[in-house]
């Protein structure tokens, strides 16, 4: 099998740099249950600080994450409200229904972007007994299966308000919230200033091996620890990954905008490649969209013949199949990605 030089798969397949590995081994730790790891209370001061919020707690996983905020927001028998394509809706193995005991309200947005008028029109009359009660709105930024678009700071306000005037709890899956926040100059605490509840992704564009944190209120991250112990998530000296964590914040956030113009200059690349078309004419962050129909190929046998020139992109559909550019892939990696998406239509 050859060997993959350039893996476009996901930025989750991004890895931890030397002087993180650094970081790493040389991590102060302790009992994190106990709060007593003071690497990972850095991690969430340093979090809570970027977000706006008054806390945050460390946990394996993004999936997590959302679960843990539906949990300590929810009551059986209530629903969220969330995009079509939402992450939690689509690709955490029904976790609102196993854990939370809750039913989802798919809105029909563009790109993952809905309004404050769908929001609106999607909330149960709380006067009505038959009906889930309407109980979080969540919005994903970016949005992964929009290409990475970016909530604006306005459409945010916009639908959070809405959800707030309706007695509704606000939740931000914000896994790549901090490629939009890079893109637009945005300051993160301005979103998290909406939310009831938000969280940011170490393992994706960070480069880091592992984990999320979950931030809110005291009283929210109070009742999220409980859930965290509910779920095992207990991770005694997790020191040794917060480490990742904490210089992935002080080193890699504004190196996502190398990411955004790499995604960039792969669309144009494939704009000129016949057979290929660009879902998305405009690339907002790091992921790149694109159909193989006109290769008369299906999105697999794309992947396989792209393996064997070392270059890795996923198959997300039948023909569609998405490029997501991270730390571990520069520029001269999407030209060898490109030249083989090149050789490739050129043998069909």
């Amino acid at each position: 099998m050859t060997e993959i030089t350039v893996d476009l798969y996901s930025d989750t397949v991004s890895r931890p740099t030397r002087a993180m590995r650094q970081a790493i081994a040389e991590a102060e730790v302790g009992n994190e249950q106990a709060f007593d790891d003071p690497t990972v209370n850095r991690l969430v001061a340093m979090t809570a600080e970027l977000l706006g919020t008054e806390d945050a707690v460390f946990l394996p996983s993004g999936t997590m994450c959302n679960q843990i905020a539906f949990r300590v927001h929810c009551k059986p028998g209530d629903e969220i409200i969330l995009d079509k394509t939402a992450h939690p809706l689509n690709s955490e193995a029904g976790g609102p229904a196993a854990l939370s005991s809750c039913a989802t309200r798919p809105l029909d947005g563009v790109r993952g972007i809905f309004s404050g008028e769908q929001v609106r029109e999607a909330i149960s009359d709380p006067g009505r007994r038959h009906a889930p009660r309407s109980r979080v709105l969540s919005v994903e930024n970016t949005a992964n299966s929009g290409g990475g678009a970016i909530w604006s700071l306005e459409r945010v306000r916009e639908v959070t308000d809405v959800a707030r005037a309706h007695g509704l709890a606000t939740h931000m899956d914000g896994a790549r919230l901090l490629n939009a926040v890079v893109e637009t100059g945005t300051p993160a605490a301005d979103y998290g200033a909406c939310f009831d509840s938000l969280w940011i992704d170490l393992s994706k564009g960070l480069g880091c091996p592992v984990g999320g944190l979950l931030a809110g209120s005291k009283d929210f991250i109070h009742e999220a620890w409980f859930y965290k112990q509910n779920m095992g998530g207990a991770m005694r000296q997790a020191g040794i990954i917060a480490a990742a964590g904490v210089y992935a914040l002080e080193h890699n956030i504004d190196r996502l905008a190398d990411d955004h113009a790499n995604a960039r200059r792969l669309a144009e690349r494939i704009a000129g490649i016949d057979g290929l078309e660009l879902l998305y004419d405009e690339i907002e962050t790091n992921m790149v969209y694109f159909d193989v129909a006109g290769l008369n190929l299906t999105a697999a046998q794309t992947r396989d013949r792209l393996l064997e020139h070392g270059v890795h992109i996923g198959a997300s559909g039948q023909t569609l199949m998405r490029a997501v550019t991270h730390l571990d892939v520069d520029a001269a990696g999407i030209e060898t990605a490109a030249d083989a998406l090149e050789a490739v239509a050129g043998t069909v």
